[in-house]
């Protein structure tokens, strides 16, 4: 007999092309950097700002496309996303004013990207209902491909032709790309949107109950509700918990991340040798991402995160001391591990706290409120490189931010292992 096909791995690898040419556009902002400062005379930190715009945009826009996904589906959702990233870095090749960039790579590169992280998160976690450590870790993988792909190639564009002609090959490329991959989205069986959110009345108020409840670290099942009553998922604690622990994060390796290829060139590595540099961060990152989600699926989410975030922060304090061109190539390879191995970790305790019904409208306010963190540490990067002329004090506040997170992480409440009753031998009769 013939196994029938599954389509959820053409799902999966969709979502994977579609973050890694979304998502790498973000941090190629940070490539982009210098070549802007010195053609317009615009400052670090108002290149910052735009990133901070950005990324604020993008965390918004999350919120609505997560609603929305419910709602319509995701391929509806993606094929907008699509439409908008190509128009706003093909339009951000012809700016000559810094709110011009505002508007094309802020809001609409933003509002672009917004509409397929938390959609294709979700997307692919309800099609691997017994893996979805797995399938989340891949699609947040793209994060990692994306910045190793587009990072150098953005760089010798830039090199060989100048950061306009880079912007309009990116945009031109995001459309060939998304476009197509796309038209590959489509839900489980069963799991079509019906337009309409479940009521609280209905099976929402079984605090997100689903038809096989996930298992606990321990290998027993356990109910994905610590704090969820049918209500608005913002009005809970466990929310507020997943979402500031994930702003932290954020915020913590931002700004190390997004001014690495200044820095390196502030220490004599040549430029696309410093591209490179931030390249292999991204590299690595597919490991740490896919690593993770593996083990969470194990040992469970919060323990694995809590490991990713230790590391996270203890590899920032080290960027203090490494000037030499090796010693940021071989943090930045082992950073990559660390921040990359935390981010699929969110959705996963978000799940398990809100289970799968309103997985999209949860996520989609945790996912908005780490983006400001992102959008924070990138622009406090370049306000304080601007002040202080060095990064120092960047690397230093992005280490105490990182403890933060980690403390805030203990907080998180695992969910706690509910047997389900099994019928005795006479209950068979």
């Amino acid at each position: 007999m013939t196994r029938r096909f599954f389509y959820g791995w053409v799902v999966l690898a969709a979502a994977f092309v579609i973050i890694t040419m979304s998502i790498g556009t973000l941090f190629t902002l940070g490539v982009f950097l210098q070549p802007i400062e010195e053609s317009m005379g615009w400052s670090r930190s108002g290149i910052g700002a735009i990133g901070l715009f950005n990324w604020i945009v993008m965390g918004a826009g999350g919120v609505v496309s997560g609603f929305v996904s419910d709602r319509l589906g995701t391929r509806r959702v993606v094929l907008v996303g699509a439409m908008l990233l190509g128009l706003g870095l093909v339009l951000s090749s012809y700016v000559q004013d810094a709110w011009q960039l505002y508007v094309t790579f802020g809001l609409l590169v933003g509002a672009g990207v917004s509409a397929f992280y938390v959609p294709l998160t979700v997307l692919a976690i309800k099609w691997f209902e017994g893996r979805r450590g797995m399938a989340a870790s891949v699609v947040c993988a793209g994060n990692g491909l994306g910045i190793l792909a587009l990072a150098p190639l953005t760089r010798w564009l830039i090199n060989e032709f100048d950061w306009r002609v880079a912007f309009l090959v990116l945009g031109n490329l995001a459309w060939v790309v998304v476009l197509p991959t796309a038209l590959l989205l489509r839900p489980p069986a069963g799991g079509q949107p019906s337009g309409k959110l479940p009521s609280s009345s209905s099976s929402l108020s079984n605090a997100g109950a689903q038809k096989s409840p996930p298992r606990s670290p321990s290998g027993g099942q356990s109910f994905p509700a610590l704090g969820f009553d049918g209500r608005s998922p913002w009005a809970s604690w466990p929310f507020w918990a997943i979402a500031l622990t994930h702003f932290f994060c954020c915020a913590a390796h931002s700004g190390p991340l997004f001014h690495l290829v200044s820095h390196a060139m502030d220490q004599g590595v040549p430029k696309m040798a410093a591209a490179g540099i931030l390249g292999a961060s991204g590299l690595t990152s597919i490991f740490g991402r896919i690593g993770t989600g593996i083990v969470a699926d194990r040992v469970g989410a919060k323990h694995t995160l809590l490991g990713a975030l230790s590391l996270q922060a203890a590899l920032i304090f080290l960027y203090l001391f490494a000037t030499s061109a090796g010693a940021l190539w071989a943090l930045s390879l082992a950073f990559g591990v660390a921040y990359g191995g935390a981010m699929p970790l969110y959705a996963l305790v978000t799940r398990e706290s809100f289970g799968e019904r309103v997985l999209g409208t949860a996520y989609g306010g945790v996912f908005f409120i780490s983006c400001i963190g992102m959008g924070l540490g990138s622009y406090a990067g370049g306000a304080i490189h601007d002040l202080l002329g060095t990064y120092r004090w960047l690397f230093l506040g992005s280490f105490a931010i990182g403890m933060m997170a980690i403390v805030l992480g203990v907080t998180l409440r695992t969910p706690v292992a509910v047997p389900v009753p099994r019928p005795s031998p006479a209950m068979g009769a």
